[in-house]
Order: C-alpha cells, then sequence, then structure tokens
C-alpha cells in the first residue's frame, strides 16, 4: 500500500488531534505469522463519543479537517485501503490500541466512534465496521479497513477498491464526552489467543500469579480455527483496565487487546 511518508507530522498529530497512526519505518503490510483472524463483525451500539480523537479542527501535512458533528445520514462512495502490521498495537485516534486482527476501520471526519456499512462495490461484498481512527490521509481514499476487514471484504490483494460507506444509526446519538472512559466500560482485556490449550492456561496462570484476576481461559471456533483465548474482566473502572493494561506489557506478553459487547 502507498501511505504517505513525514510520519513525523502524524507524531505531532497524535498530540494535537489524537491521530493515531504514529511514526515507523517498517513497511506496512499483513501479518508475519499465522495468528487466528477474528472476522467477527462489530453489532451496532448507541455508544458515547470517544474522550480522544475528537478533536476538530484538526491539521494533517498541511490540509486541516473538521470532524463531523454527527454521523447520521452519511453516505460517500469513494476508495478504500486498508492497513496492517505497521500499526498493530499502537494506539488508534481513540485511545484504544490498533489491532489488526479485529474488524475496524478509520475516517477522516466521522466521530469516533461511530459503525458503518462498508460495500465493495467491485465484488458485492459487504461488511460492518466500528470507526475508532484516524485517516486515510491520502487524497483519493475515505477510509481504511483494518487488516481484517480487509480481508473479508476482499480488498487485501488489491490493496484499494471502491466502495461506498453508510453510516449505521444506533438510535438517539449520545454526544457526551466521558472523562477518563475512552474503552466503553464495562471492557475485557483479552492477553491472547492459542491454538495449544495448555499454552493459554500456562498464561491464565502467569496472569492469576501476578493477581491479575479475574481470569477466564475460553475456547473458541471449532475445527482447525479452533482456539483458546485468555482474557481479564470484566473491568469496571478506567483506571484500573489501564493499570491492568500496563502490568500485563510488564510481564513481557503482548499488548492486551481491549474486548467490548461482553
Amino acid at each position: 500500500m502507498n501511505r504517505a511518508g513525514a510520519w513525523l507530522l502524524i507524531g505531532l498529530c497524535l498530540v494535537l488531534a489524537g491521530c493515531g497512526k504514529s511514526v515507523r519505518e517498517t513497511r506496512d503490510g499483513p501479518p508475519a505469522n499465522d495468528r487466528t483472524v477474528d472476522l467477527t463483525e462489530p453489532v451496532p451500539r448507541a455508544e458515547p463519543r470517544a474522550s480522544y480523537g475528537n478533536h476538530s479542527p484538526y491539521e494533517v501535512f498541511g490540509q486541516t479537517y473538521h470532524v463531523l458533528p454527527t454521523a447520521s445520514g452519511y453516505s460517500e462512495t469513494g476508495y478504500a485501503s486498508w492497513y496492517g502490521s505497521k500499526f498493530h498495537g499502537r494506539p488508534t485516534s481513540s485511545g484504544e490500541p490498533y489491532d489488526m486482527y479485529r474488524v475496524s476501520a478509520a475516517h477522516r471526519t466521522l466521530p469516533l466512534p461511530t459503525y458503518a456499512r462498508v460495500t465493495n462495490l467491485e465484488n458485492g461484498k459487504t461488511i460492518t465496521v466500528r470507526i475508532n481512527d484516524r485517516g486515510p490521509f491520502h487524497p483519493d481514499r475515505i477510509i481504511d479497513l483494518s487488516y481484517a476487514a480487509a480481508l473479508k471484504l476482499g480488498v487485501v490483494e488489491s490493496g484499494t477498491a471502491q466502495v461506498r460507506v453508510e453510516t449505521i444509526d444506533t438510535g438517539d446519538e449520545d454526544t457526551r464526552v466521558v472523562s477518563n472512559n475512552p474503552h466503553n466500560l464495562p471492557v475485557h482485556l483479552q492477553v491472547g489467543a492459542f491454538r495449544d490449550r495448555s499454552r493459554a492456561e500456562e498464561i491464565g496462570d502467569r496472569l492469576e500469579r501476578a493477581r491479575l484476576g479475574p481470569v477466564r481461559v475460553q475456547r473458541s471456533g471449532r475445527g482447525s480455527s479452533r482456539v483458546w483465548r485468555v482474557r481479564l474482566g470484566p473491568i469496571r473502572d478506567a483506571d484500573r483496565a489501564r493499570e491492568m493494561f500496563e502490568r500485563i506489557v510488564e510481564l513481557g506478553l503482548d499488548r492486551p487487546v481491549y474486548v467490548y459487547n461482553e
């Protein structure tokens, strides 16, 4: 994918506008391992606006953008691209870690978060995404898909595709900014998904010994797609969620993923 350079400006954008695509010198692309991709589509629901990423106006590469006051009734046709390993685990504009293995998307001006239906006009495939990031900052593209979303929509190989983006009405829009709560509590922290049950239980025991419970080791999927997920929670306090996130990283484990709707 041809994503614009000069990522130093994006680092500044993180400070000024909460832009999630931060500086890295590695090339972007698909995952380098065989970790299971979760193609589950998010279930649209009314959510408060994120504490981060809705600053307006904001500027990137000399271009000024204004966040829309509402997502209601938005519909646009243009080109979609996708982003992957270069940004995996780094903060999105809304403050949530970007997970290339889950369905999500980035948009320049829709409020965060927003649910939208994206239709690939080249193959007819449709997917529901939760927009929680800013981008793409390329003049001829209107939405950036996560790797998982691009995979399900059939955009990975081509890199871009013509799409239609339509926001999904989730009822009365709550535009309140909930201070100190960018993660729409309650939330679970997923520490990993493993094909080997013993490995999952080993990680679970390690978390228990570190007093980071309650820990759940759950089976998901069947046959060759079966994995064992290690999750903490539910967590109902934003400070506690951030503290646990940092403790997990200090233990030398992979950065956990925030899991909603549970």
